[in-house]
């Protein structure tokens, strides 16, 4: 058994929780995940796309607000391993440039306080830990890798090869999407894509299945599940954190470990830091610099389905290619435009979900005709954009920017896939109720004034607390954001493992 006050206590088993405790446990320090959710269990509706779309069987029962008042269901889910549990498991590195001041035709994504080599060598160590299965090479946008990828890519179905090979006659670059899945495995569970259907160990490497299976191998890593933290204490002249108030069952309960680690979710990680204000910090811990729940970033997102009645789509996954040719400018020398690559197979089951008046059977053939893409372009941050309590209600005042660079992106997609012979093309934009790319609300940077956290995820005001969930990116790129966020979690898992726990 742990002792009673561990000497880390990380709050939330998410990529940035469960990466951190991997990093840590060799240590052998005493650490407590302290996780509000419980284990995802294996039944059939993991499987069974009418209750995961259709009925929202997952969804939490929970309600955030708008900036008007208005309230909706948020798709951020509560198990052990977070949104990752449902996530499409493309690990993918961001670009070298995103690193750097990056002119958008929004404005411009801030420099982080660090270049790419120096998270480099952590990018290879997350790549092993997750399994991520790639290929170098096909996109001239990949930065440098100092090791390959752990396995080869999952291979293309022979539909979806089809289309790659006329994107290539065109001149563009679809190169293997990087992931983390054992097909084999996810596969003999069931015929289904894995892109936001839920993993109970069925081969998606997960926050849970991967990182965290890794930590608790060690006896000094001790997971609580149904442990929802309600507030940090802190010293009396409010610098150092002291204590971390939890219920669990019903029960108030408390930790006093030498070090806390938040990586709760950009959101739930800013609500929870906002919540513990006290008379030494009445903003809130960690934001001296007033930035907390600030610079809300969500990637400007779109689905876009091309149809054609010549076209066959007998592919059961789909999701293994995407392409950057529009990612670094808009292909015609003007600003970058972001990030295409394929969904999940999209059914007509899911479809039913957004298209509820049209009879499932005509959705069945549209898919059956049909391919699927997601086009991401990069979200910048602005403080008015943010996330804030009213009372206990959280209100997500979501303001989207570089939106015209995102409709610029869809345009582009749709003329290559009518110069891939698909007359009809469907898009729609993912709004606030999807926020699984949801970061930068406690954003790391150099200068205390205007960041909350240091370039090593800790905070500027407490000298024993460390964010390391996404909250923590100073920009969003156009890129699915877990690796990197895994990355910097083994990074700063070393810090503390060097610089706090050998002193």
């Amino acid at each position: 058994m742990l002792p009673t006050s561990p000497d880390i206590v990380i709050v939330g088993s998410g990529i940035g929780g469960a990466t951190i405790a991997a990093g840590l446990a060799p240590s052998g320090a005493a650490i407590l995940i302290l996780e509000a959710g419980e284990r995802l269990a294996d039944r059939p509706e993991n499987r069974d796309q009418r209750a995961i779309f259709q009925r929202g069987f997952f969804r939490p029962q929970e309600t955030w607000f708008d900036a008007q008042g208005a309230g909706f269901n948020p798709g951020n889910y509560y198990y052990v391993g977070g949104n990752s549990k449902f996530y499409g498991a493309v690990l993918t590195r961001f670009r070298r440039e995103d690193f750097g001041a990056l002119e958008h035709r929004g404005g411009v994504s801030p420099a982080w306080p660090f270049p790419y080599e120096e998270l480099e060598p952590w990018y290879g160590r997350a790549e092993a830990l997750y399994e991520v299965r790639g290929a170098l090479g096909g996109d001239p946008t990949e930065p440098p890798h100092s090791q390959g990828y752990p396995h080869p890519p999952v291979p293309d179905e022979p539909a979806v090869a089809q289309i790659g090979e006329k994107l290539k006659r065109q001149g563009l670059h679809p190169a293997p999407l990087p992931l983390g899945l054992d097909l084999d495995r996810w596969l003999a569970r069931g015929r289904t894509p894995w892109d936001a259907h839920p993993n109970s160990n069925d081969g998606k490497m997960d926050a849970e299945t991967a990182a965290l299976a890794a930590a608790l191998v060690h006896p000094n890593v001790r997971l609580e599940t149904g442990a929802r933290v309600t507030g940090l204490d802190t010293a009396g002249d409010g610098s150092r954190i002291t204590g971390v108030r939890y219920t669990q069952h019903g029960e108030a309960r408390s930790m006093h470990p030498r070090l806390v680690i938040l990586a709760a979710g950009a959101v739930q990680s800013a609500v929870l830091l906002l919540a513990s204000a006290n008379g030494a910090n009445p903003g809130g811990l960690a934001n001296r610099s007033g930035q907390v729940g600030r610079n809300f970033m969500n990637h400007n997102a779109s689905a876009v389905i091309a149809v054609a009645p010549w076209f066959r789509n007998d592919a059961v996954y789909q999701k293994t290619f995407g392409f950057n040719d529009f990612y670094l400018s808009d292909g015609e020398g003007g600003l970058p435009l972001g990030n295409v690559q394929l969904l999940g197979r999209v059914s007509g089951a899911i479809l039913k979900s957004s298209l509820g008046l049209v009879p499932e059977a005509l959705l069945d053939h549209v898919s059956r005709h049909g391919i699927d893409f997601y086009a991401m372009s990069e979200d910048l941050p602005v403080p008015e954009s943010r996330v804030r309590l009213d009372g206990k209600r959280i209100v997500l005042e979501w303001q989207r920017t570089n939106w015209e660079a995102h409709l610029g992106l869809v345009r582009k997609l749709r003329q290559v896939l009518r110069r891939a012979g698909f007359p009809l093309i469907l898009a729609k934009p993912f709004d606030k109720r999807t926020p699984s790319h949801q970061c930068g609300t406690v954003r790391m940077g150099s200068d205390p004034a205007t960041a909350p956290l240091d370039p090593y995820c800790r905070a500027f005001d407490h000298p024993n607390l460390f964010v390391v969930d996404a909250g923590f990116l100073p920009s969003s790129a156009a890129v699915n954001p877990a690796l990197t966020i895994a990355a910097q979690a083994l990074r700063v898992a070393d810090h503390i493992t060097r610089q706090e726990l050998a002193a």
